[in-house]
């Protein structure tokens, strides 16, 4: 499990910044689609490019976890980094304040982040064969993978 940081004493100097995996493609597949959403309101680096930086943040758990590092210095780590990615980008959004709130959805949040983490590859295939290649354009195939199970479910029945 990544361990979470509360605060560091070399925060970035202006917007915040999300420092991710630059190996990892299930990563880059999403900090893409973060760009779009959260229109240059947070700066996205890769681990390997700024961990230096974050002096009192081992680099074993940049490894581990994305990191959401404000102009403050408050630390975001795993699920909430990108909880608090969608918040700035648009403050309805609900998933961070529930994972602030709720203690179920923070576990919830924690082992979930975790057991992807540690199976990149293949949810990365998956994320790719449910909503396409391009990150910054979904495709919904889930939706069509759905209706031709239902239909495979519906001859099936209906002639069994």
């Amino acid at each position: 499990m990544f361990q979470k940081f509360d605060h560091t004493q070399f925060p970035p100097s202006e917007k915040p910044v999300l420092v991710w995996d630059g190996d990892c493609g299930f990563c880059k597949y999403w900090v893409t689609r973060w760009k779009k959403i959260t229109h240059g309101k947070i700066t996205f680096q890769t681990y390997q490019d700024v961990a230096h930086q974050f002096e009192d943040i081992p680099l074993k758990e940049f490894k581990k976890a994305s990191r959401l590092i404000t102009a403050e210095g408050t630390v975001h780590s795993g699920p909430d980094s990108a909880y608090m990615s969608y918040y700035i980008a648009n403050r309805n959004s609900p998933w961070h304040n529930w994972y602030r709130k709720y203690s179920w959805f923070q576990r919830l949040s924690d082992h979930g982040y975790n057991y992807i983490a540690k199976h990149r590859s293949f949810f990365f295939k998956l994320t790719k064969a449910m909503l396409g290649g391009d990150s910054t354009s979904f495709k919904h195939y889930w939706a069509m993978y759905l209706f031709g199970i239902a239909v495979l479910l519906f001859l099936l029945f209906k002639y069994l």
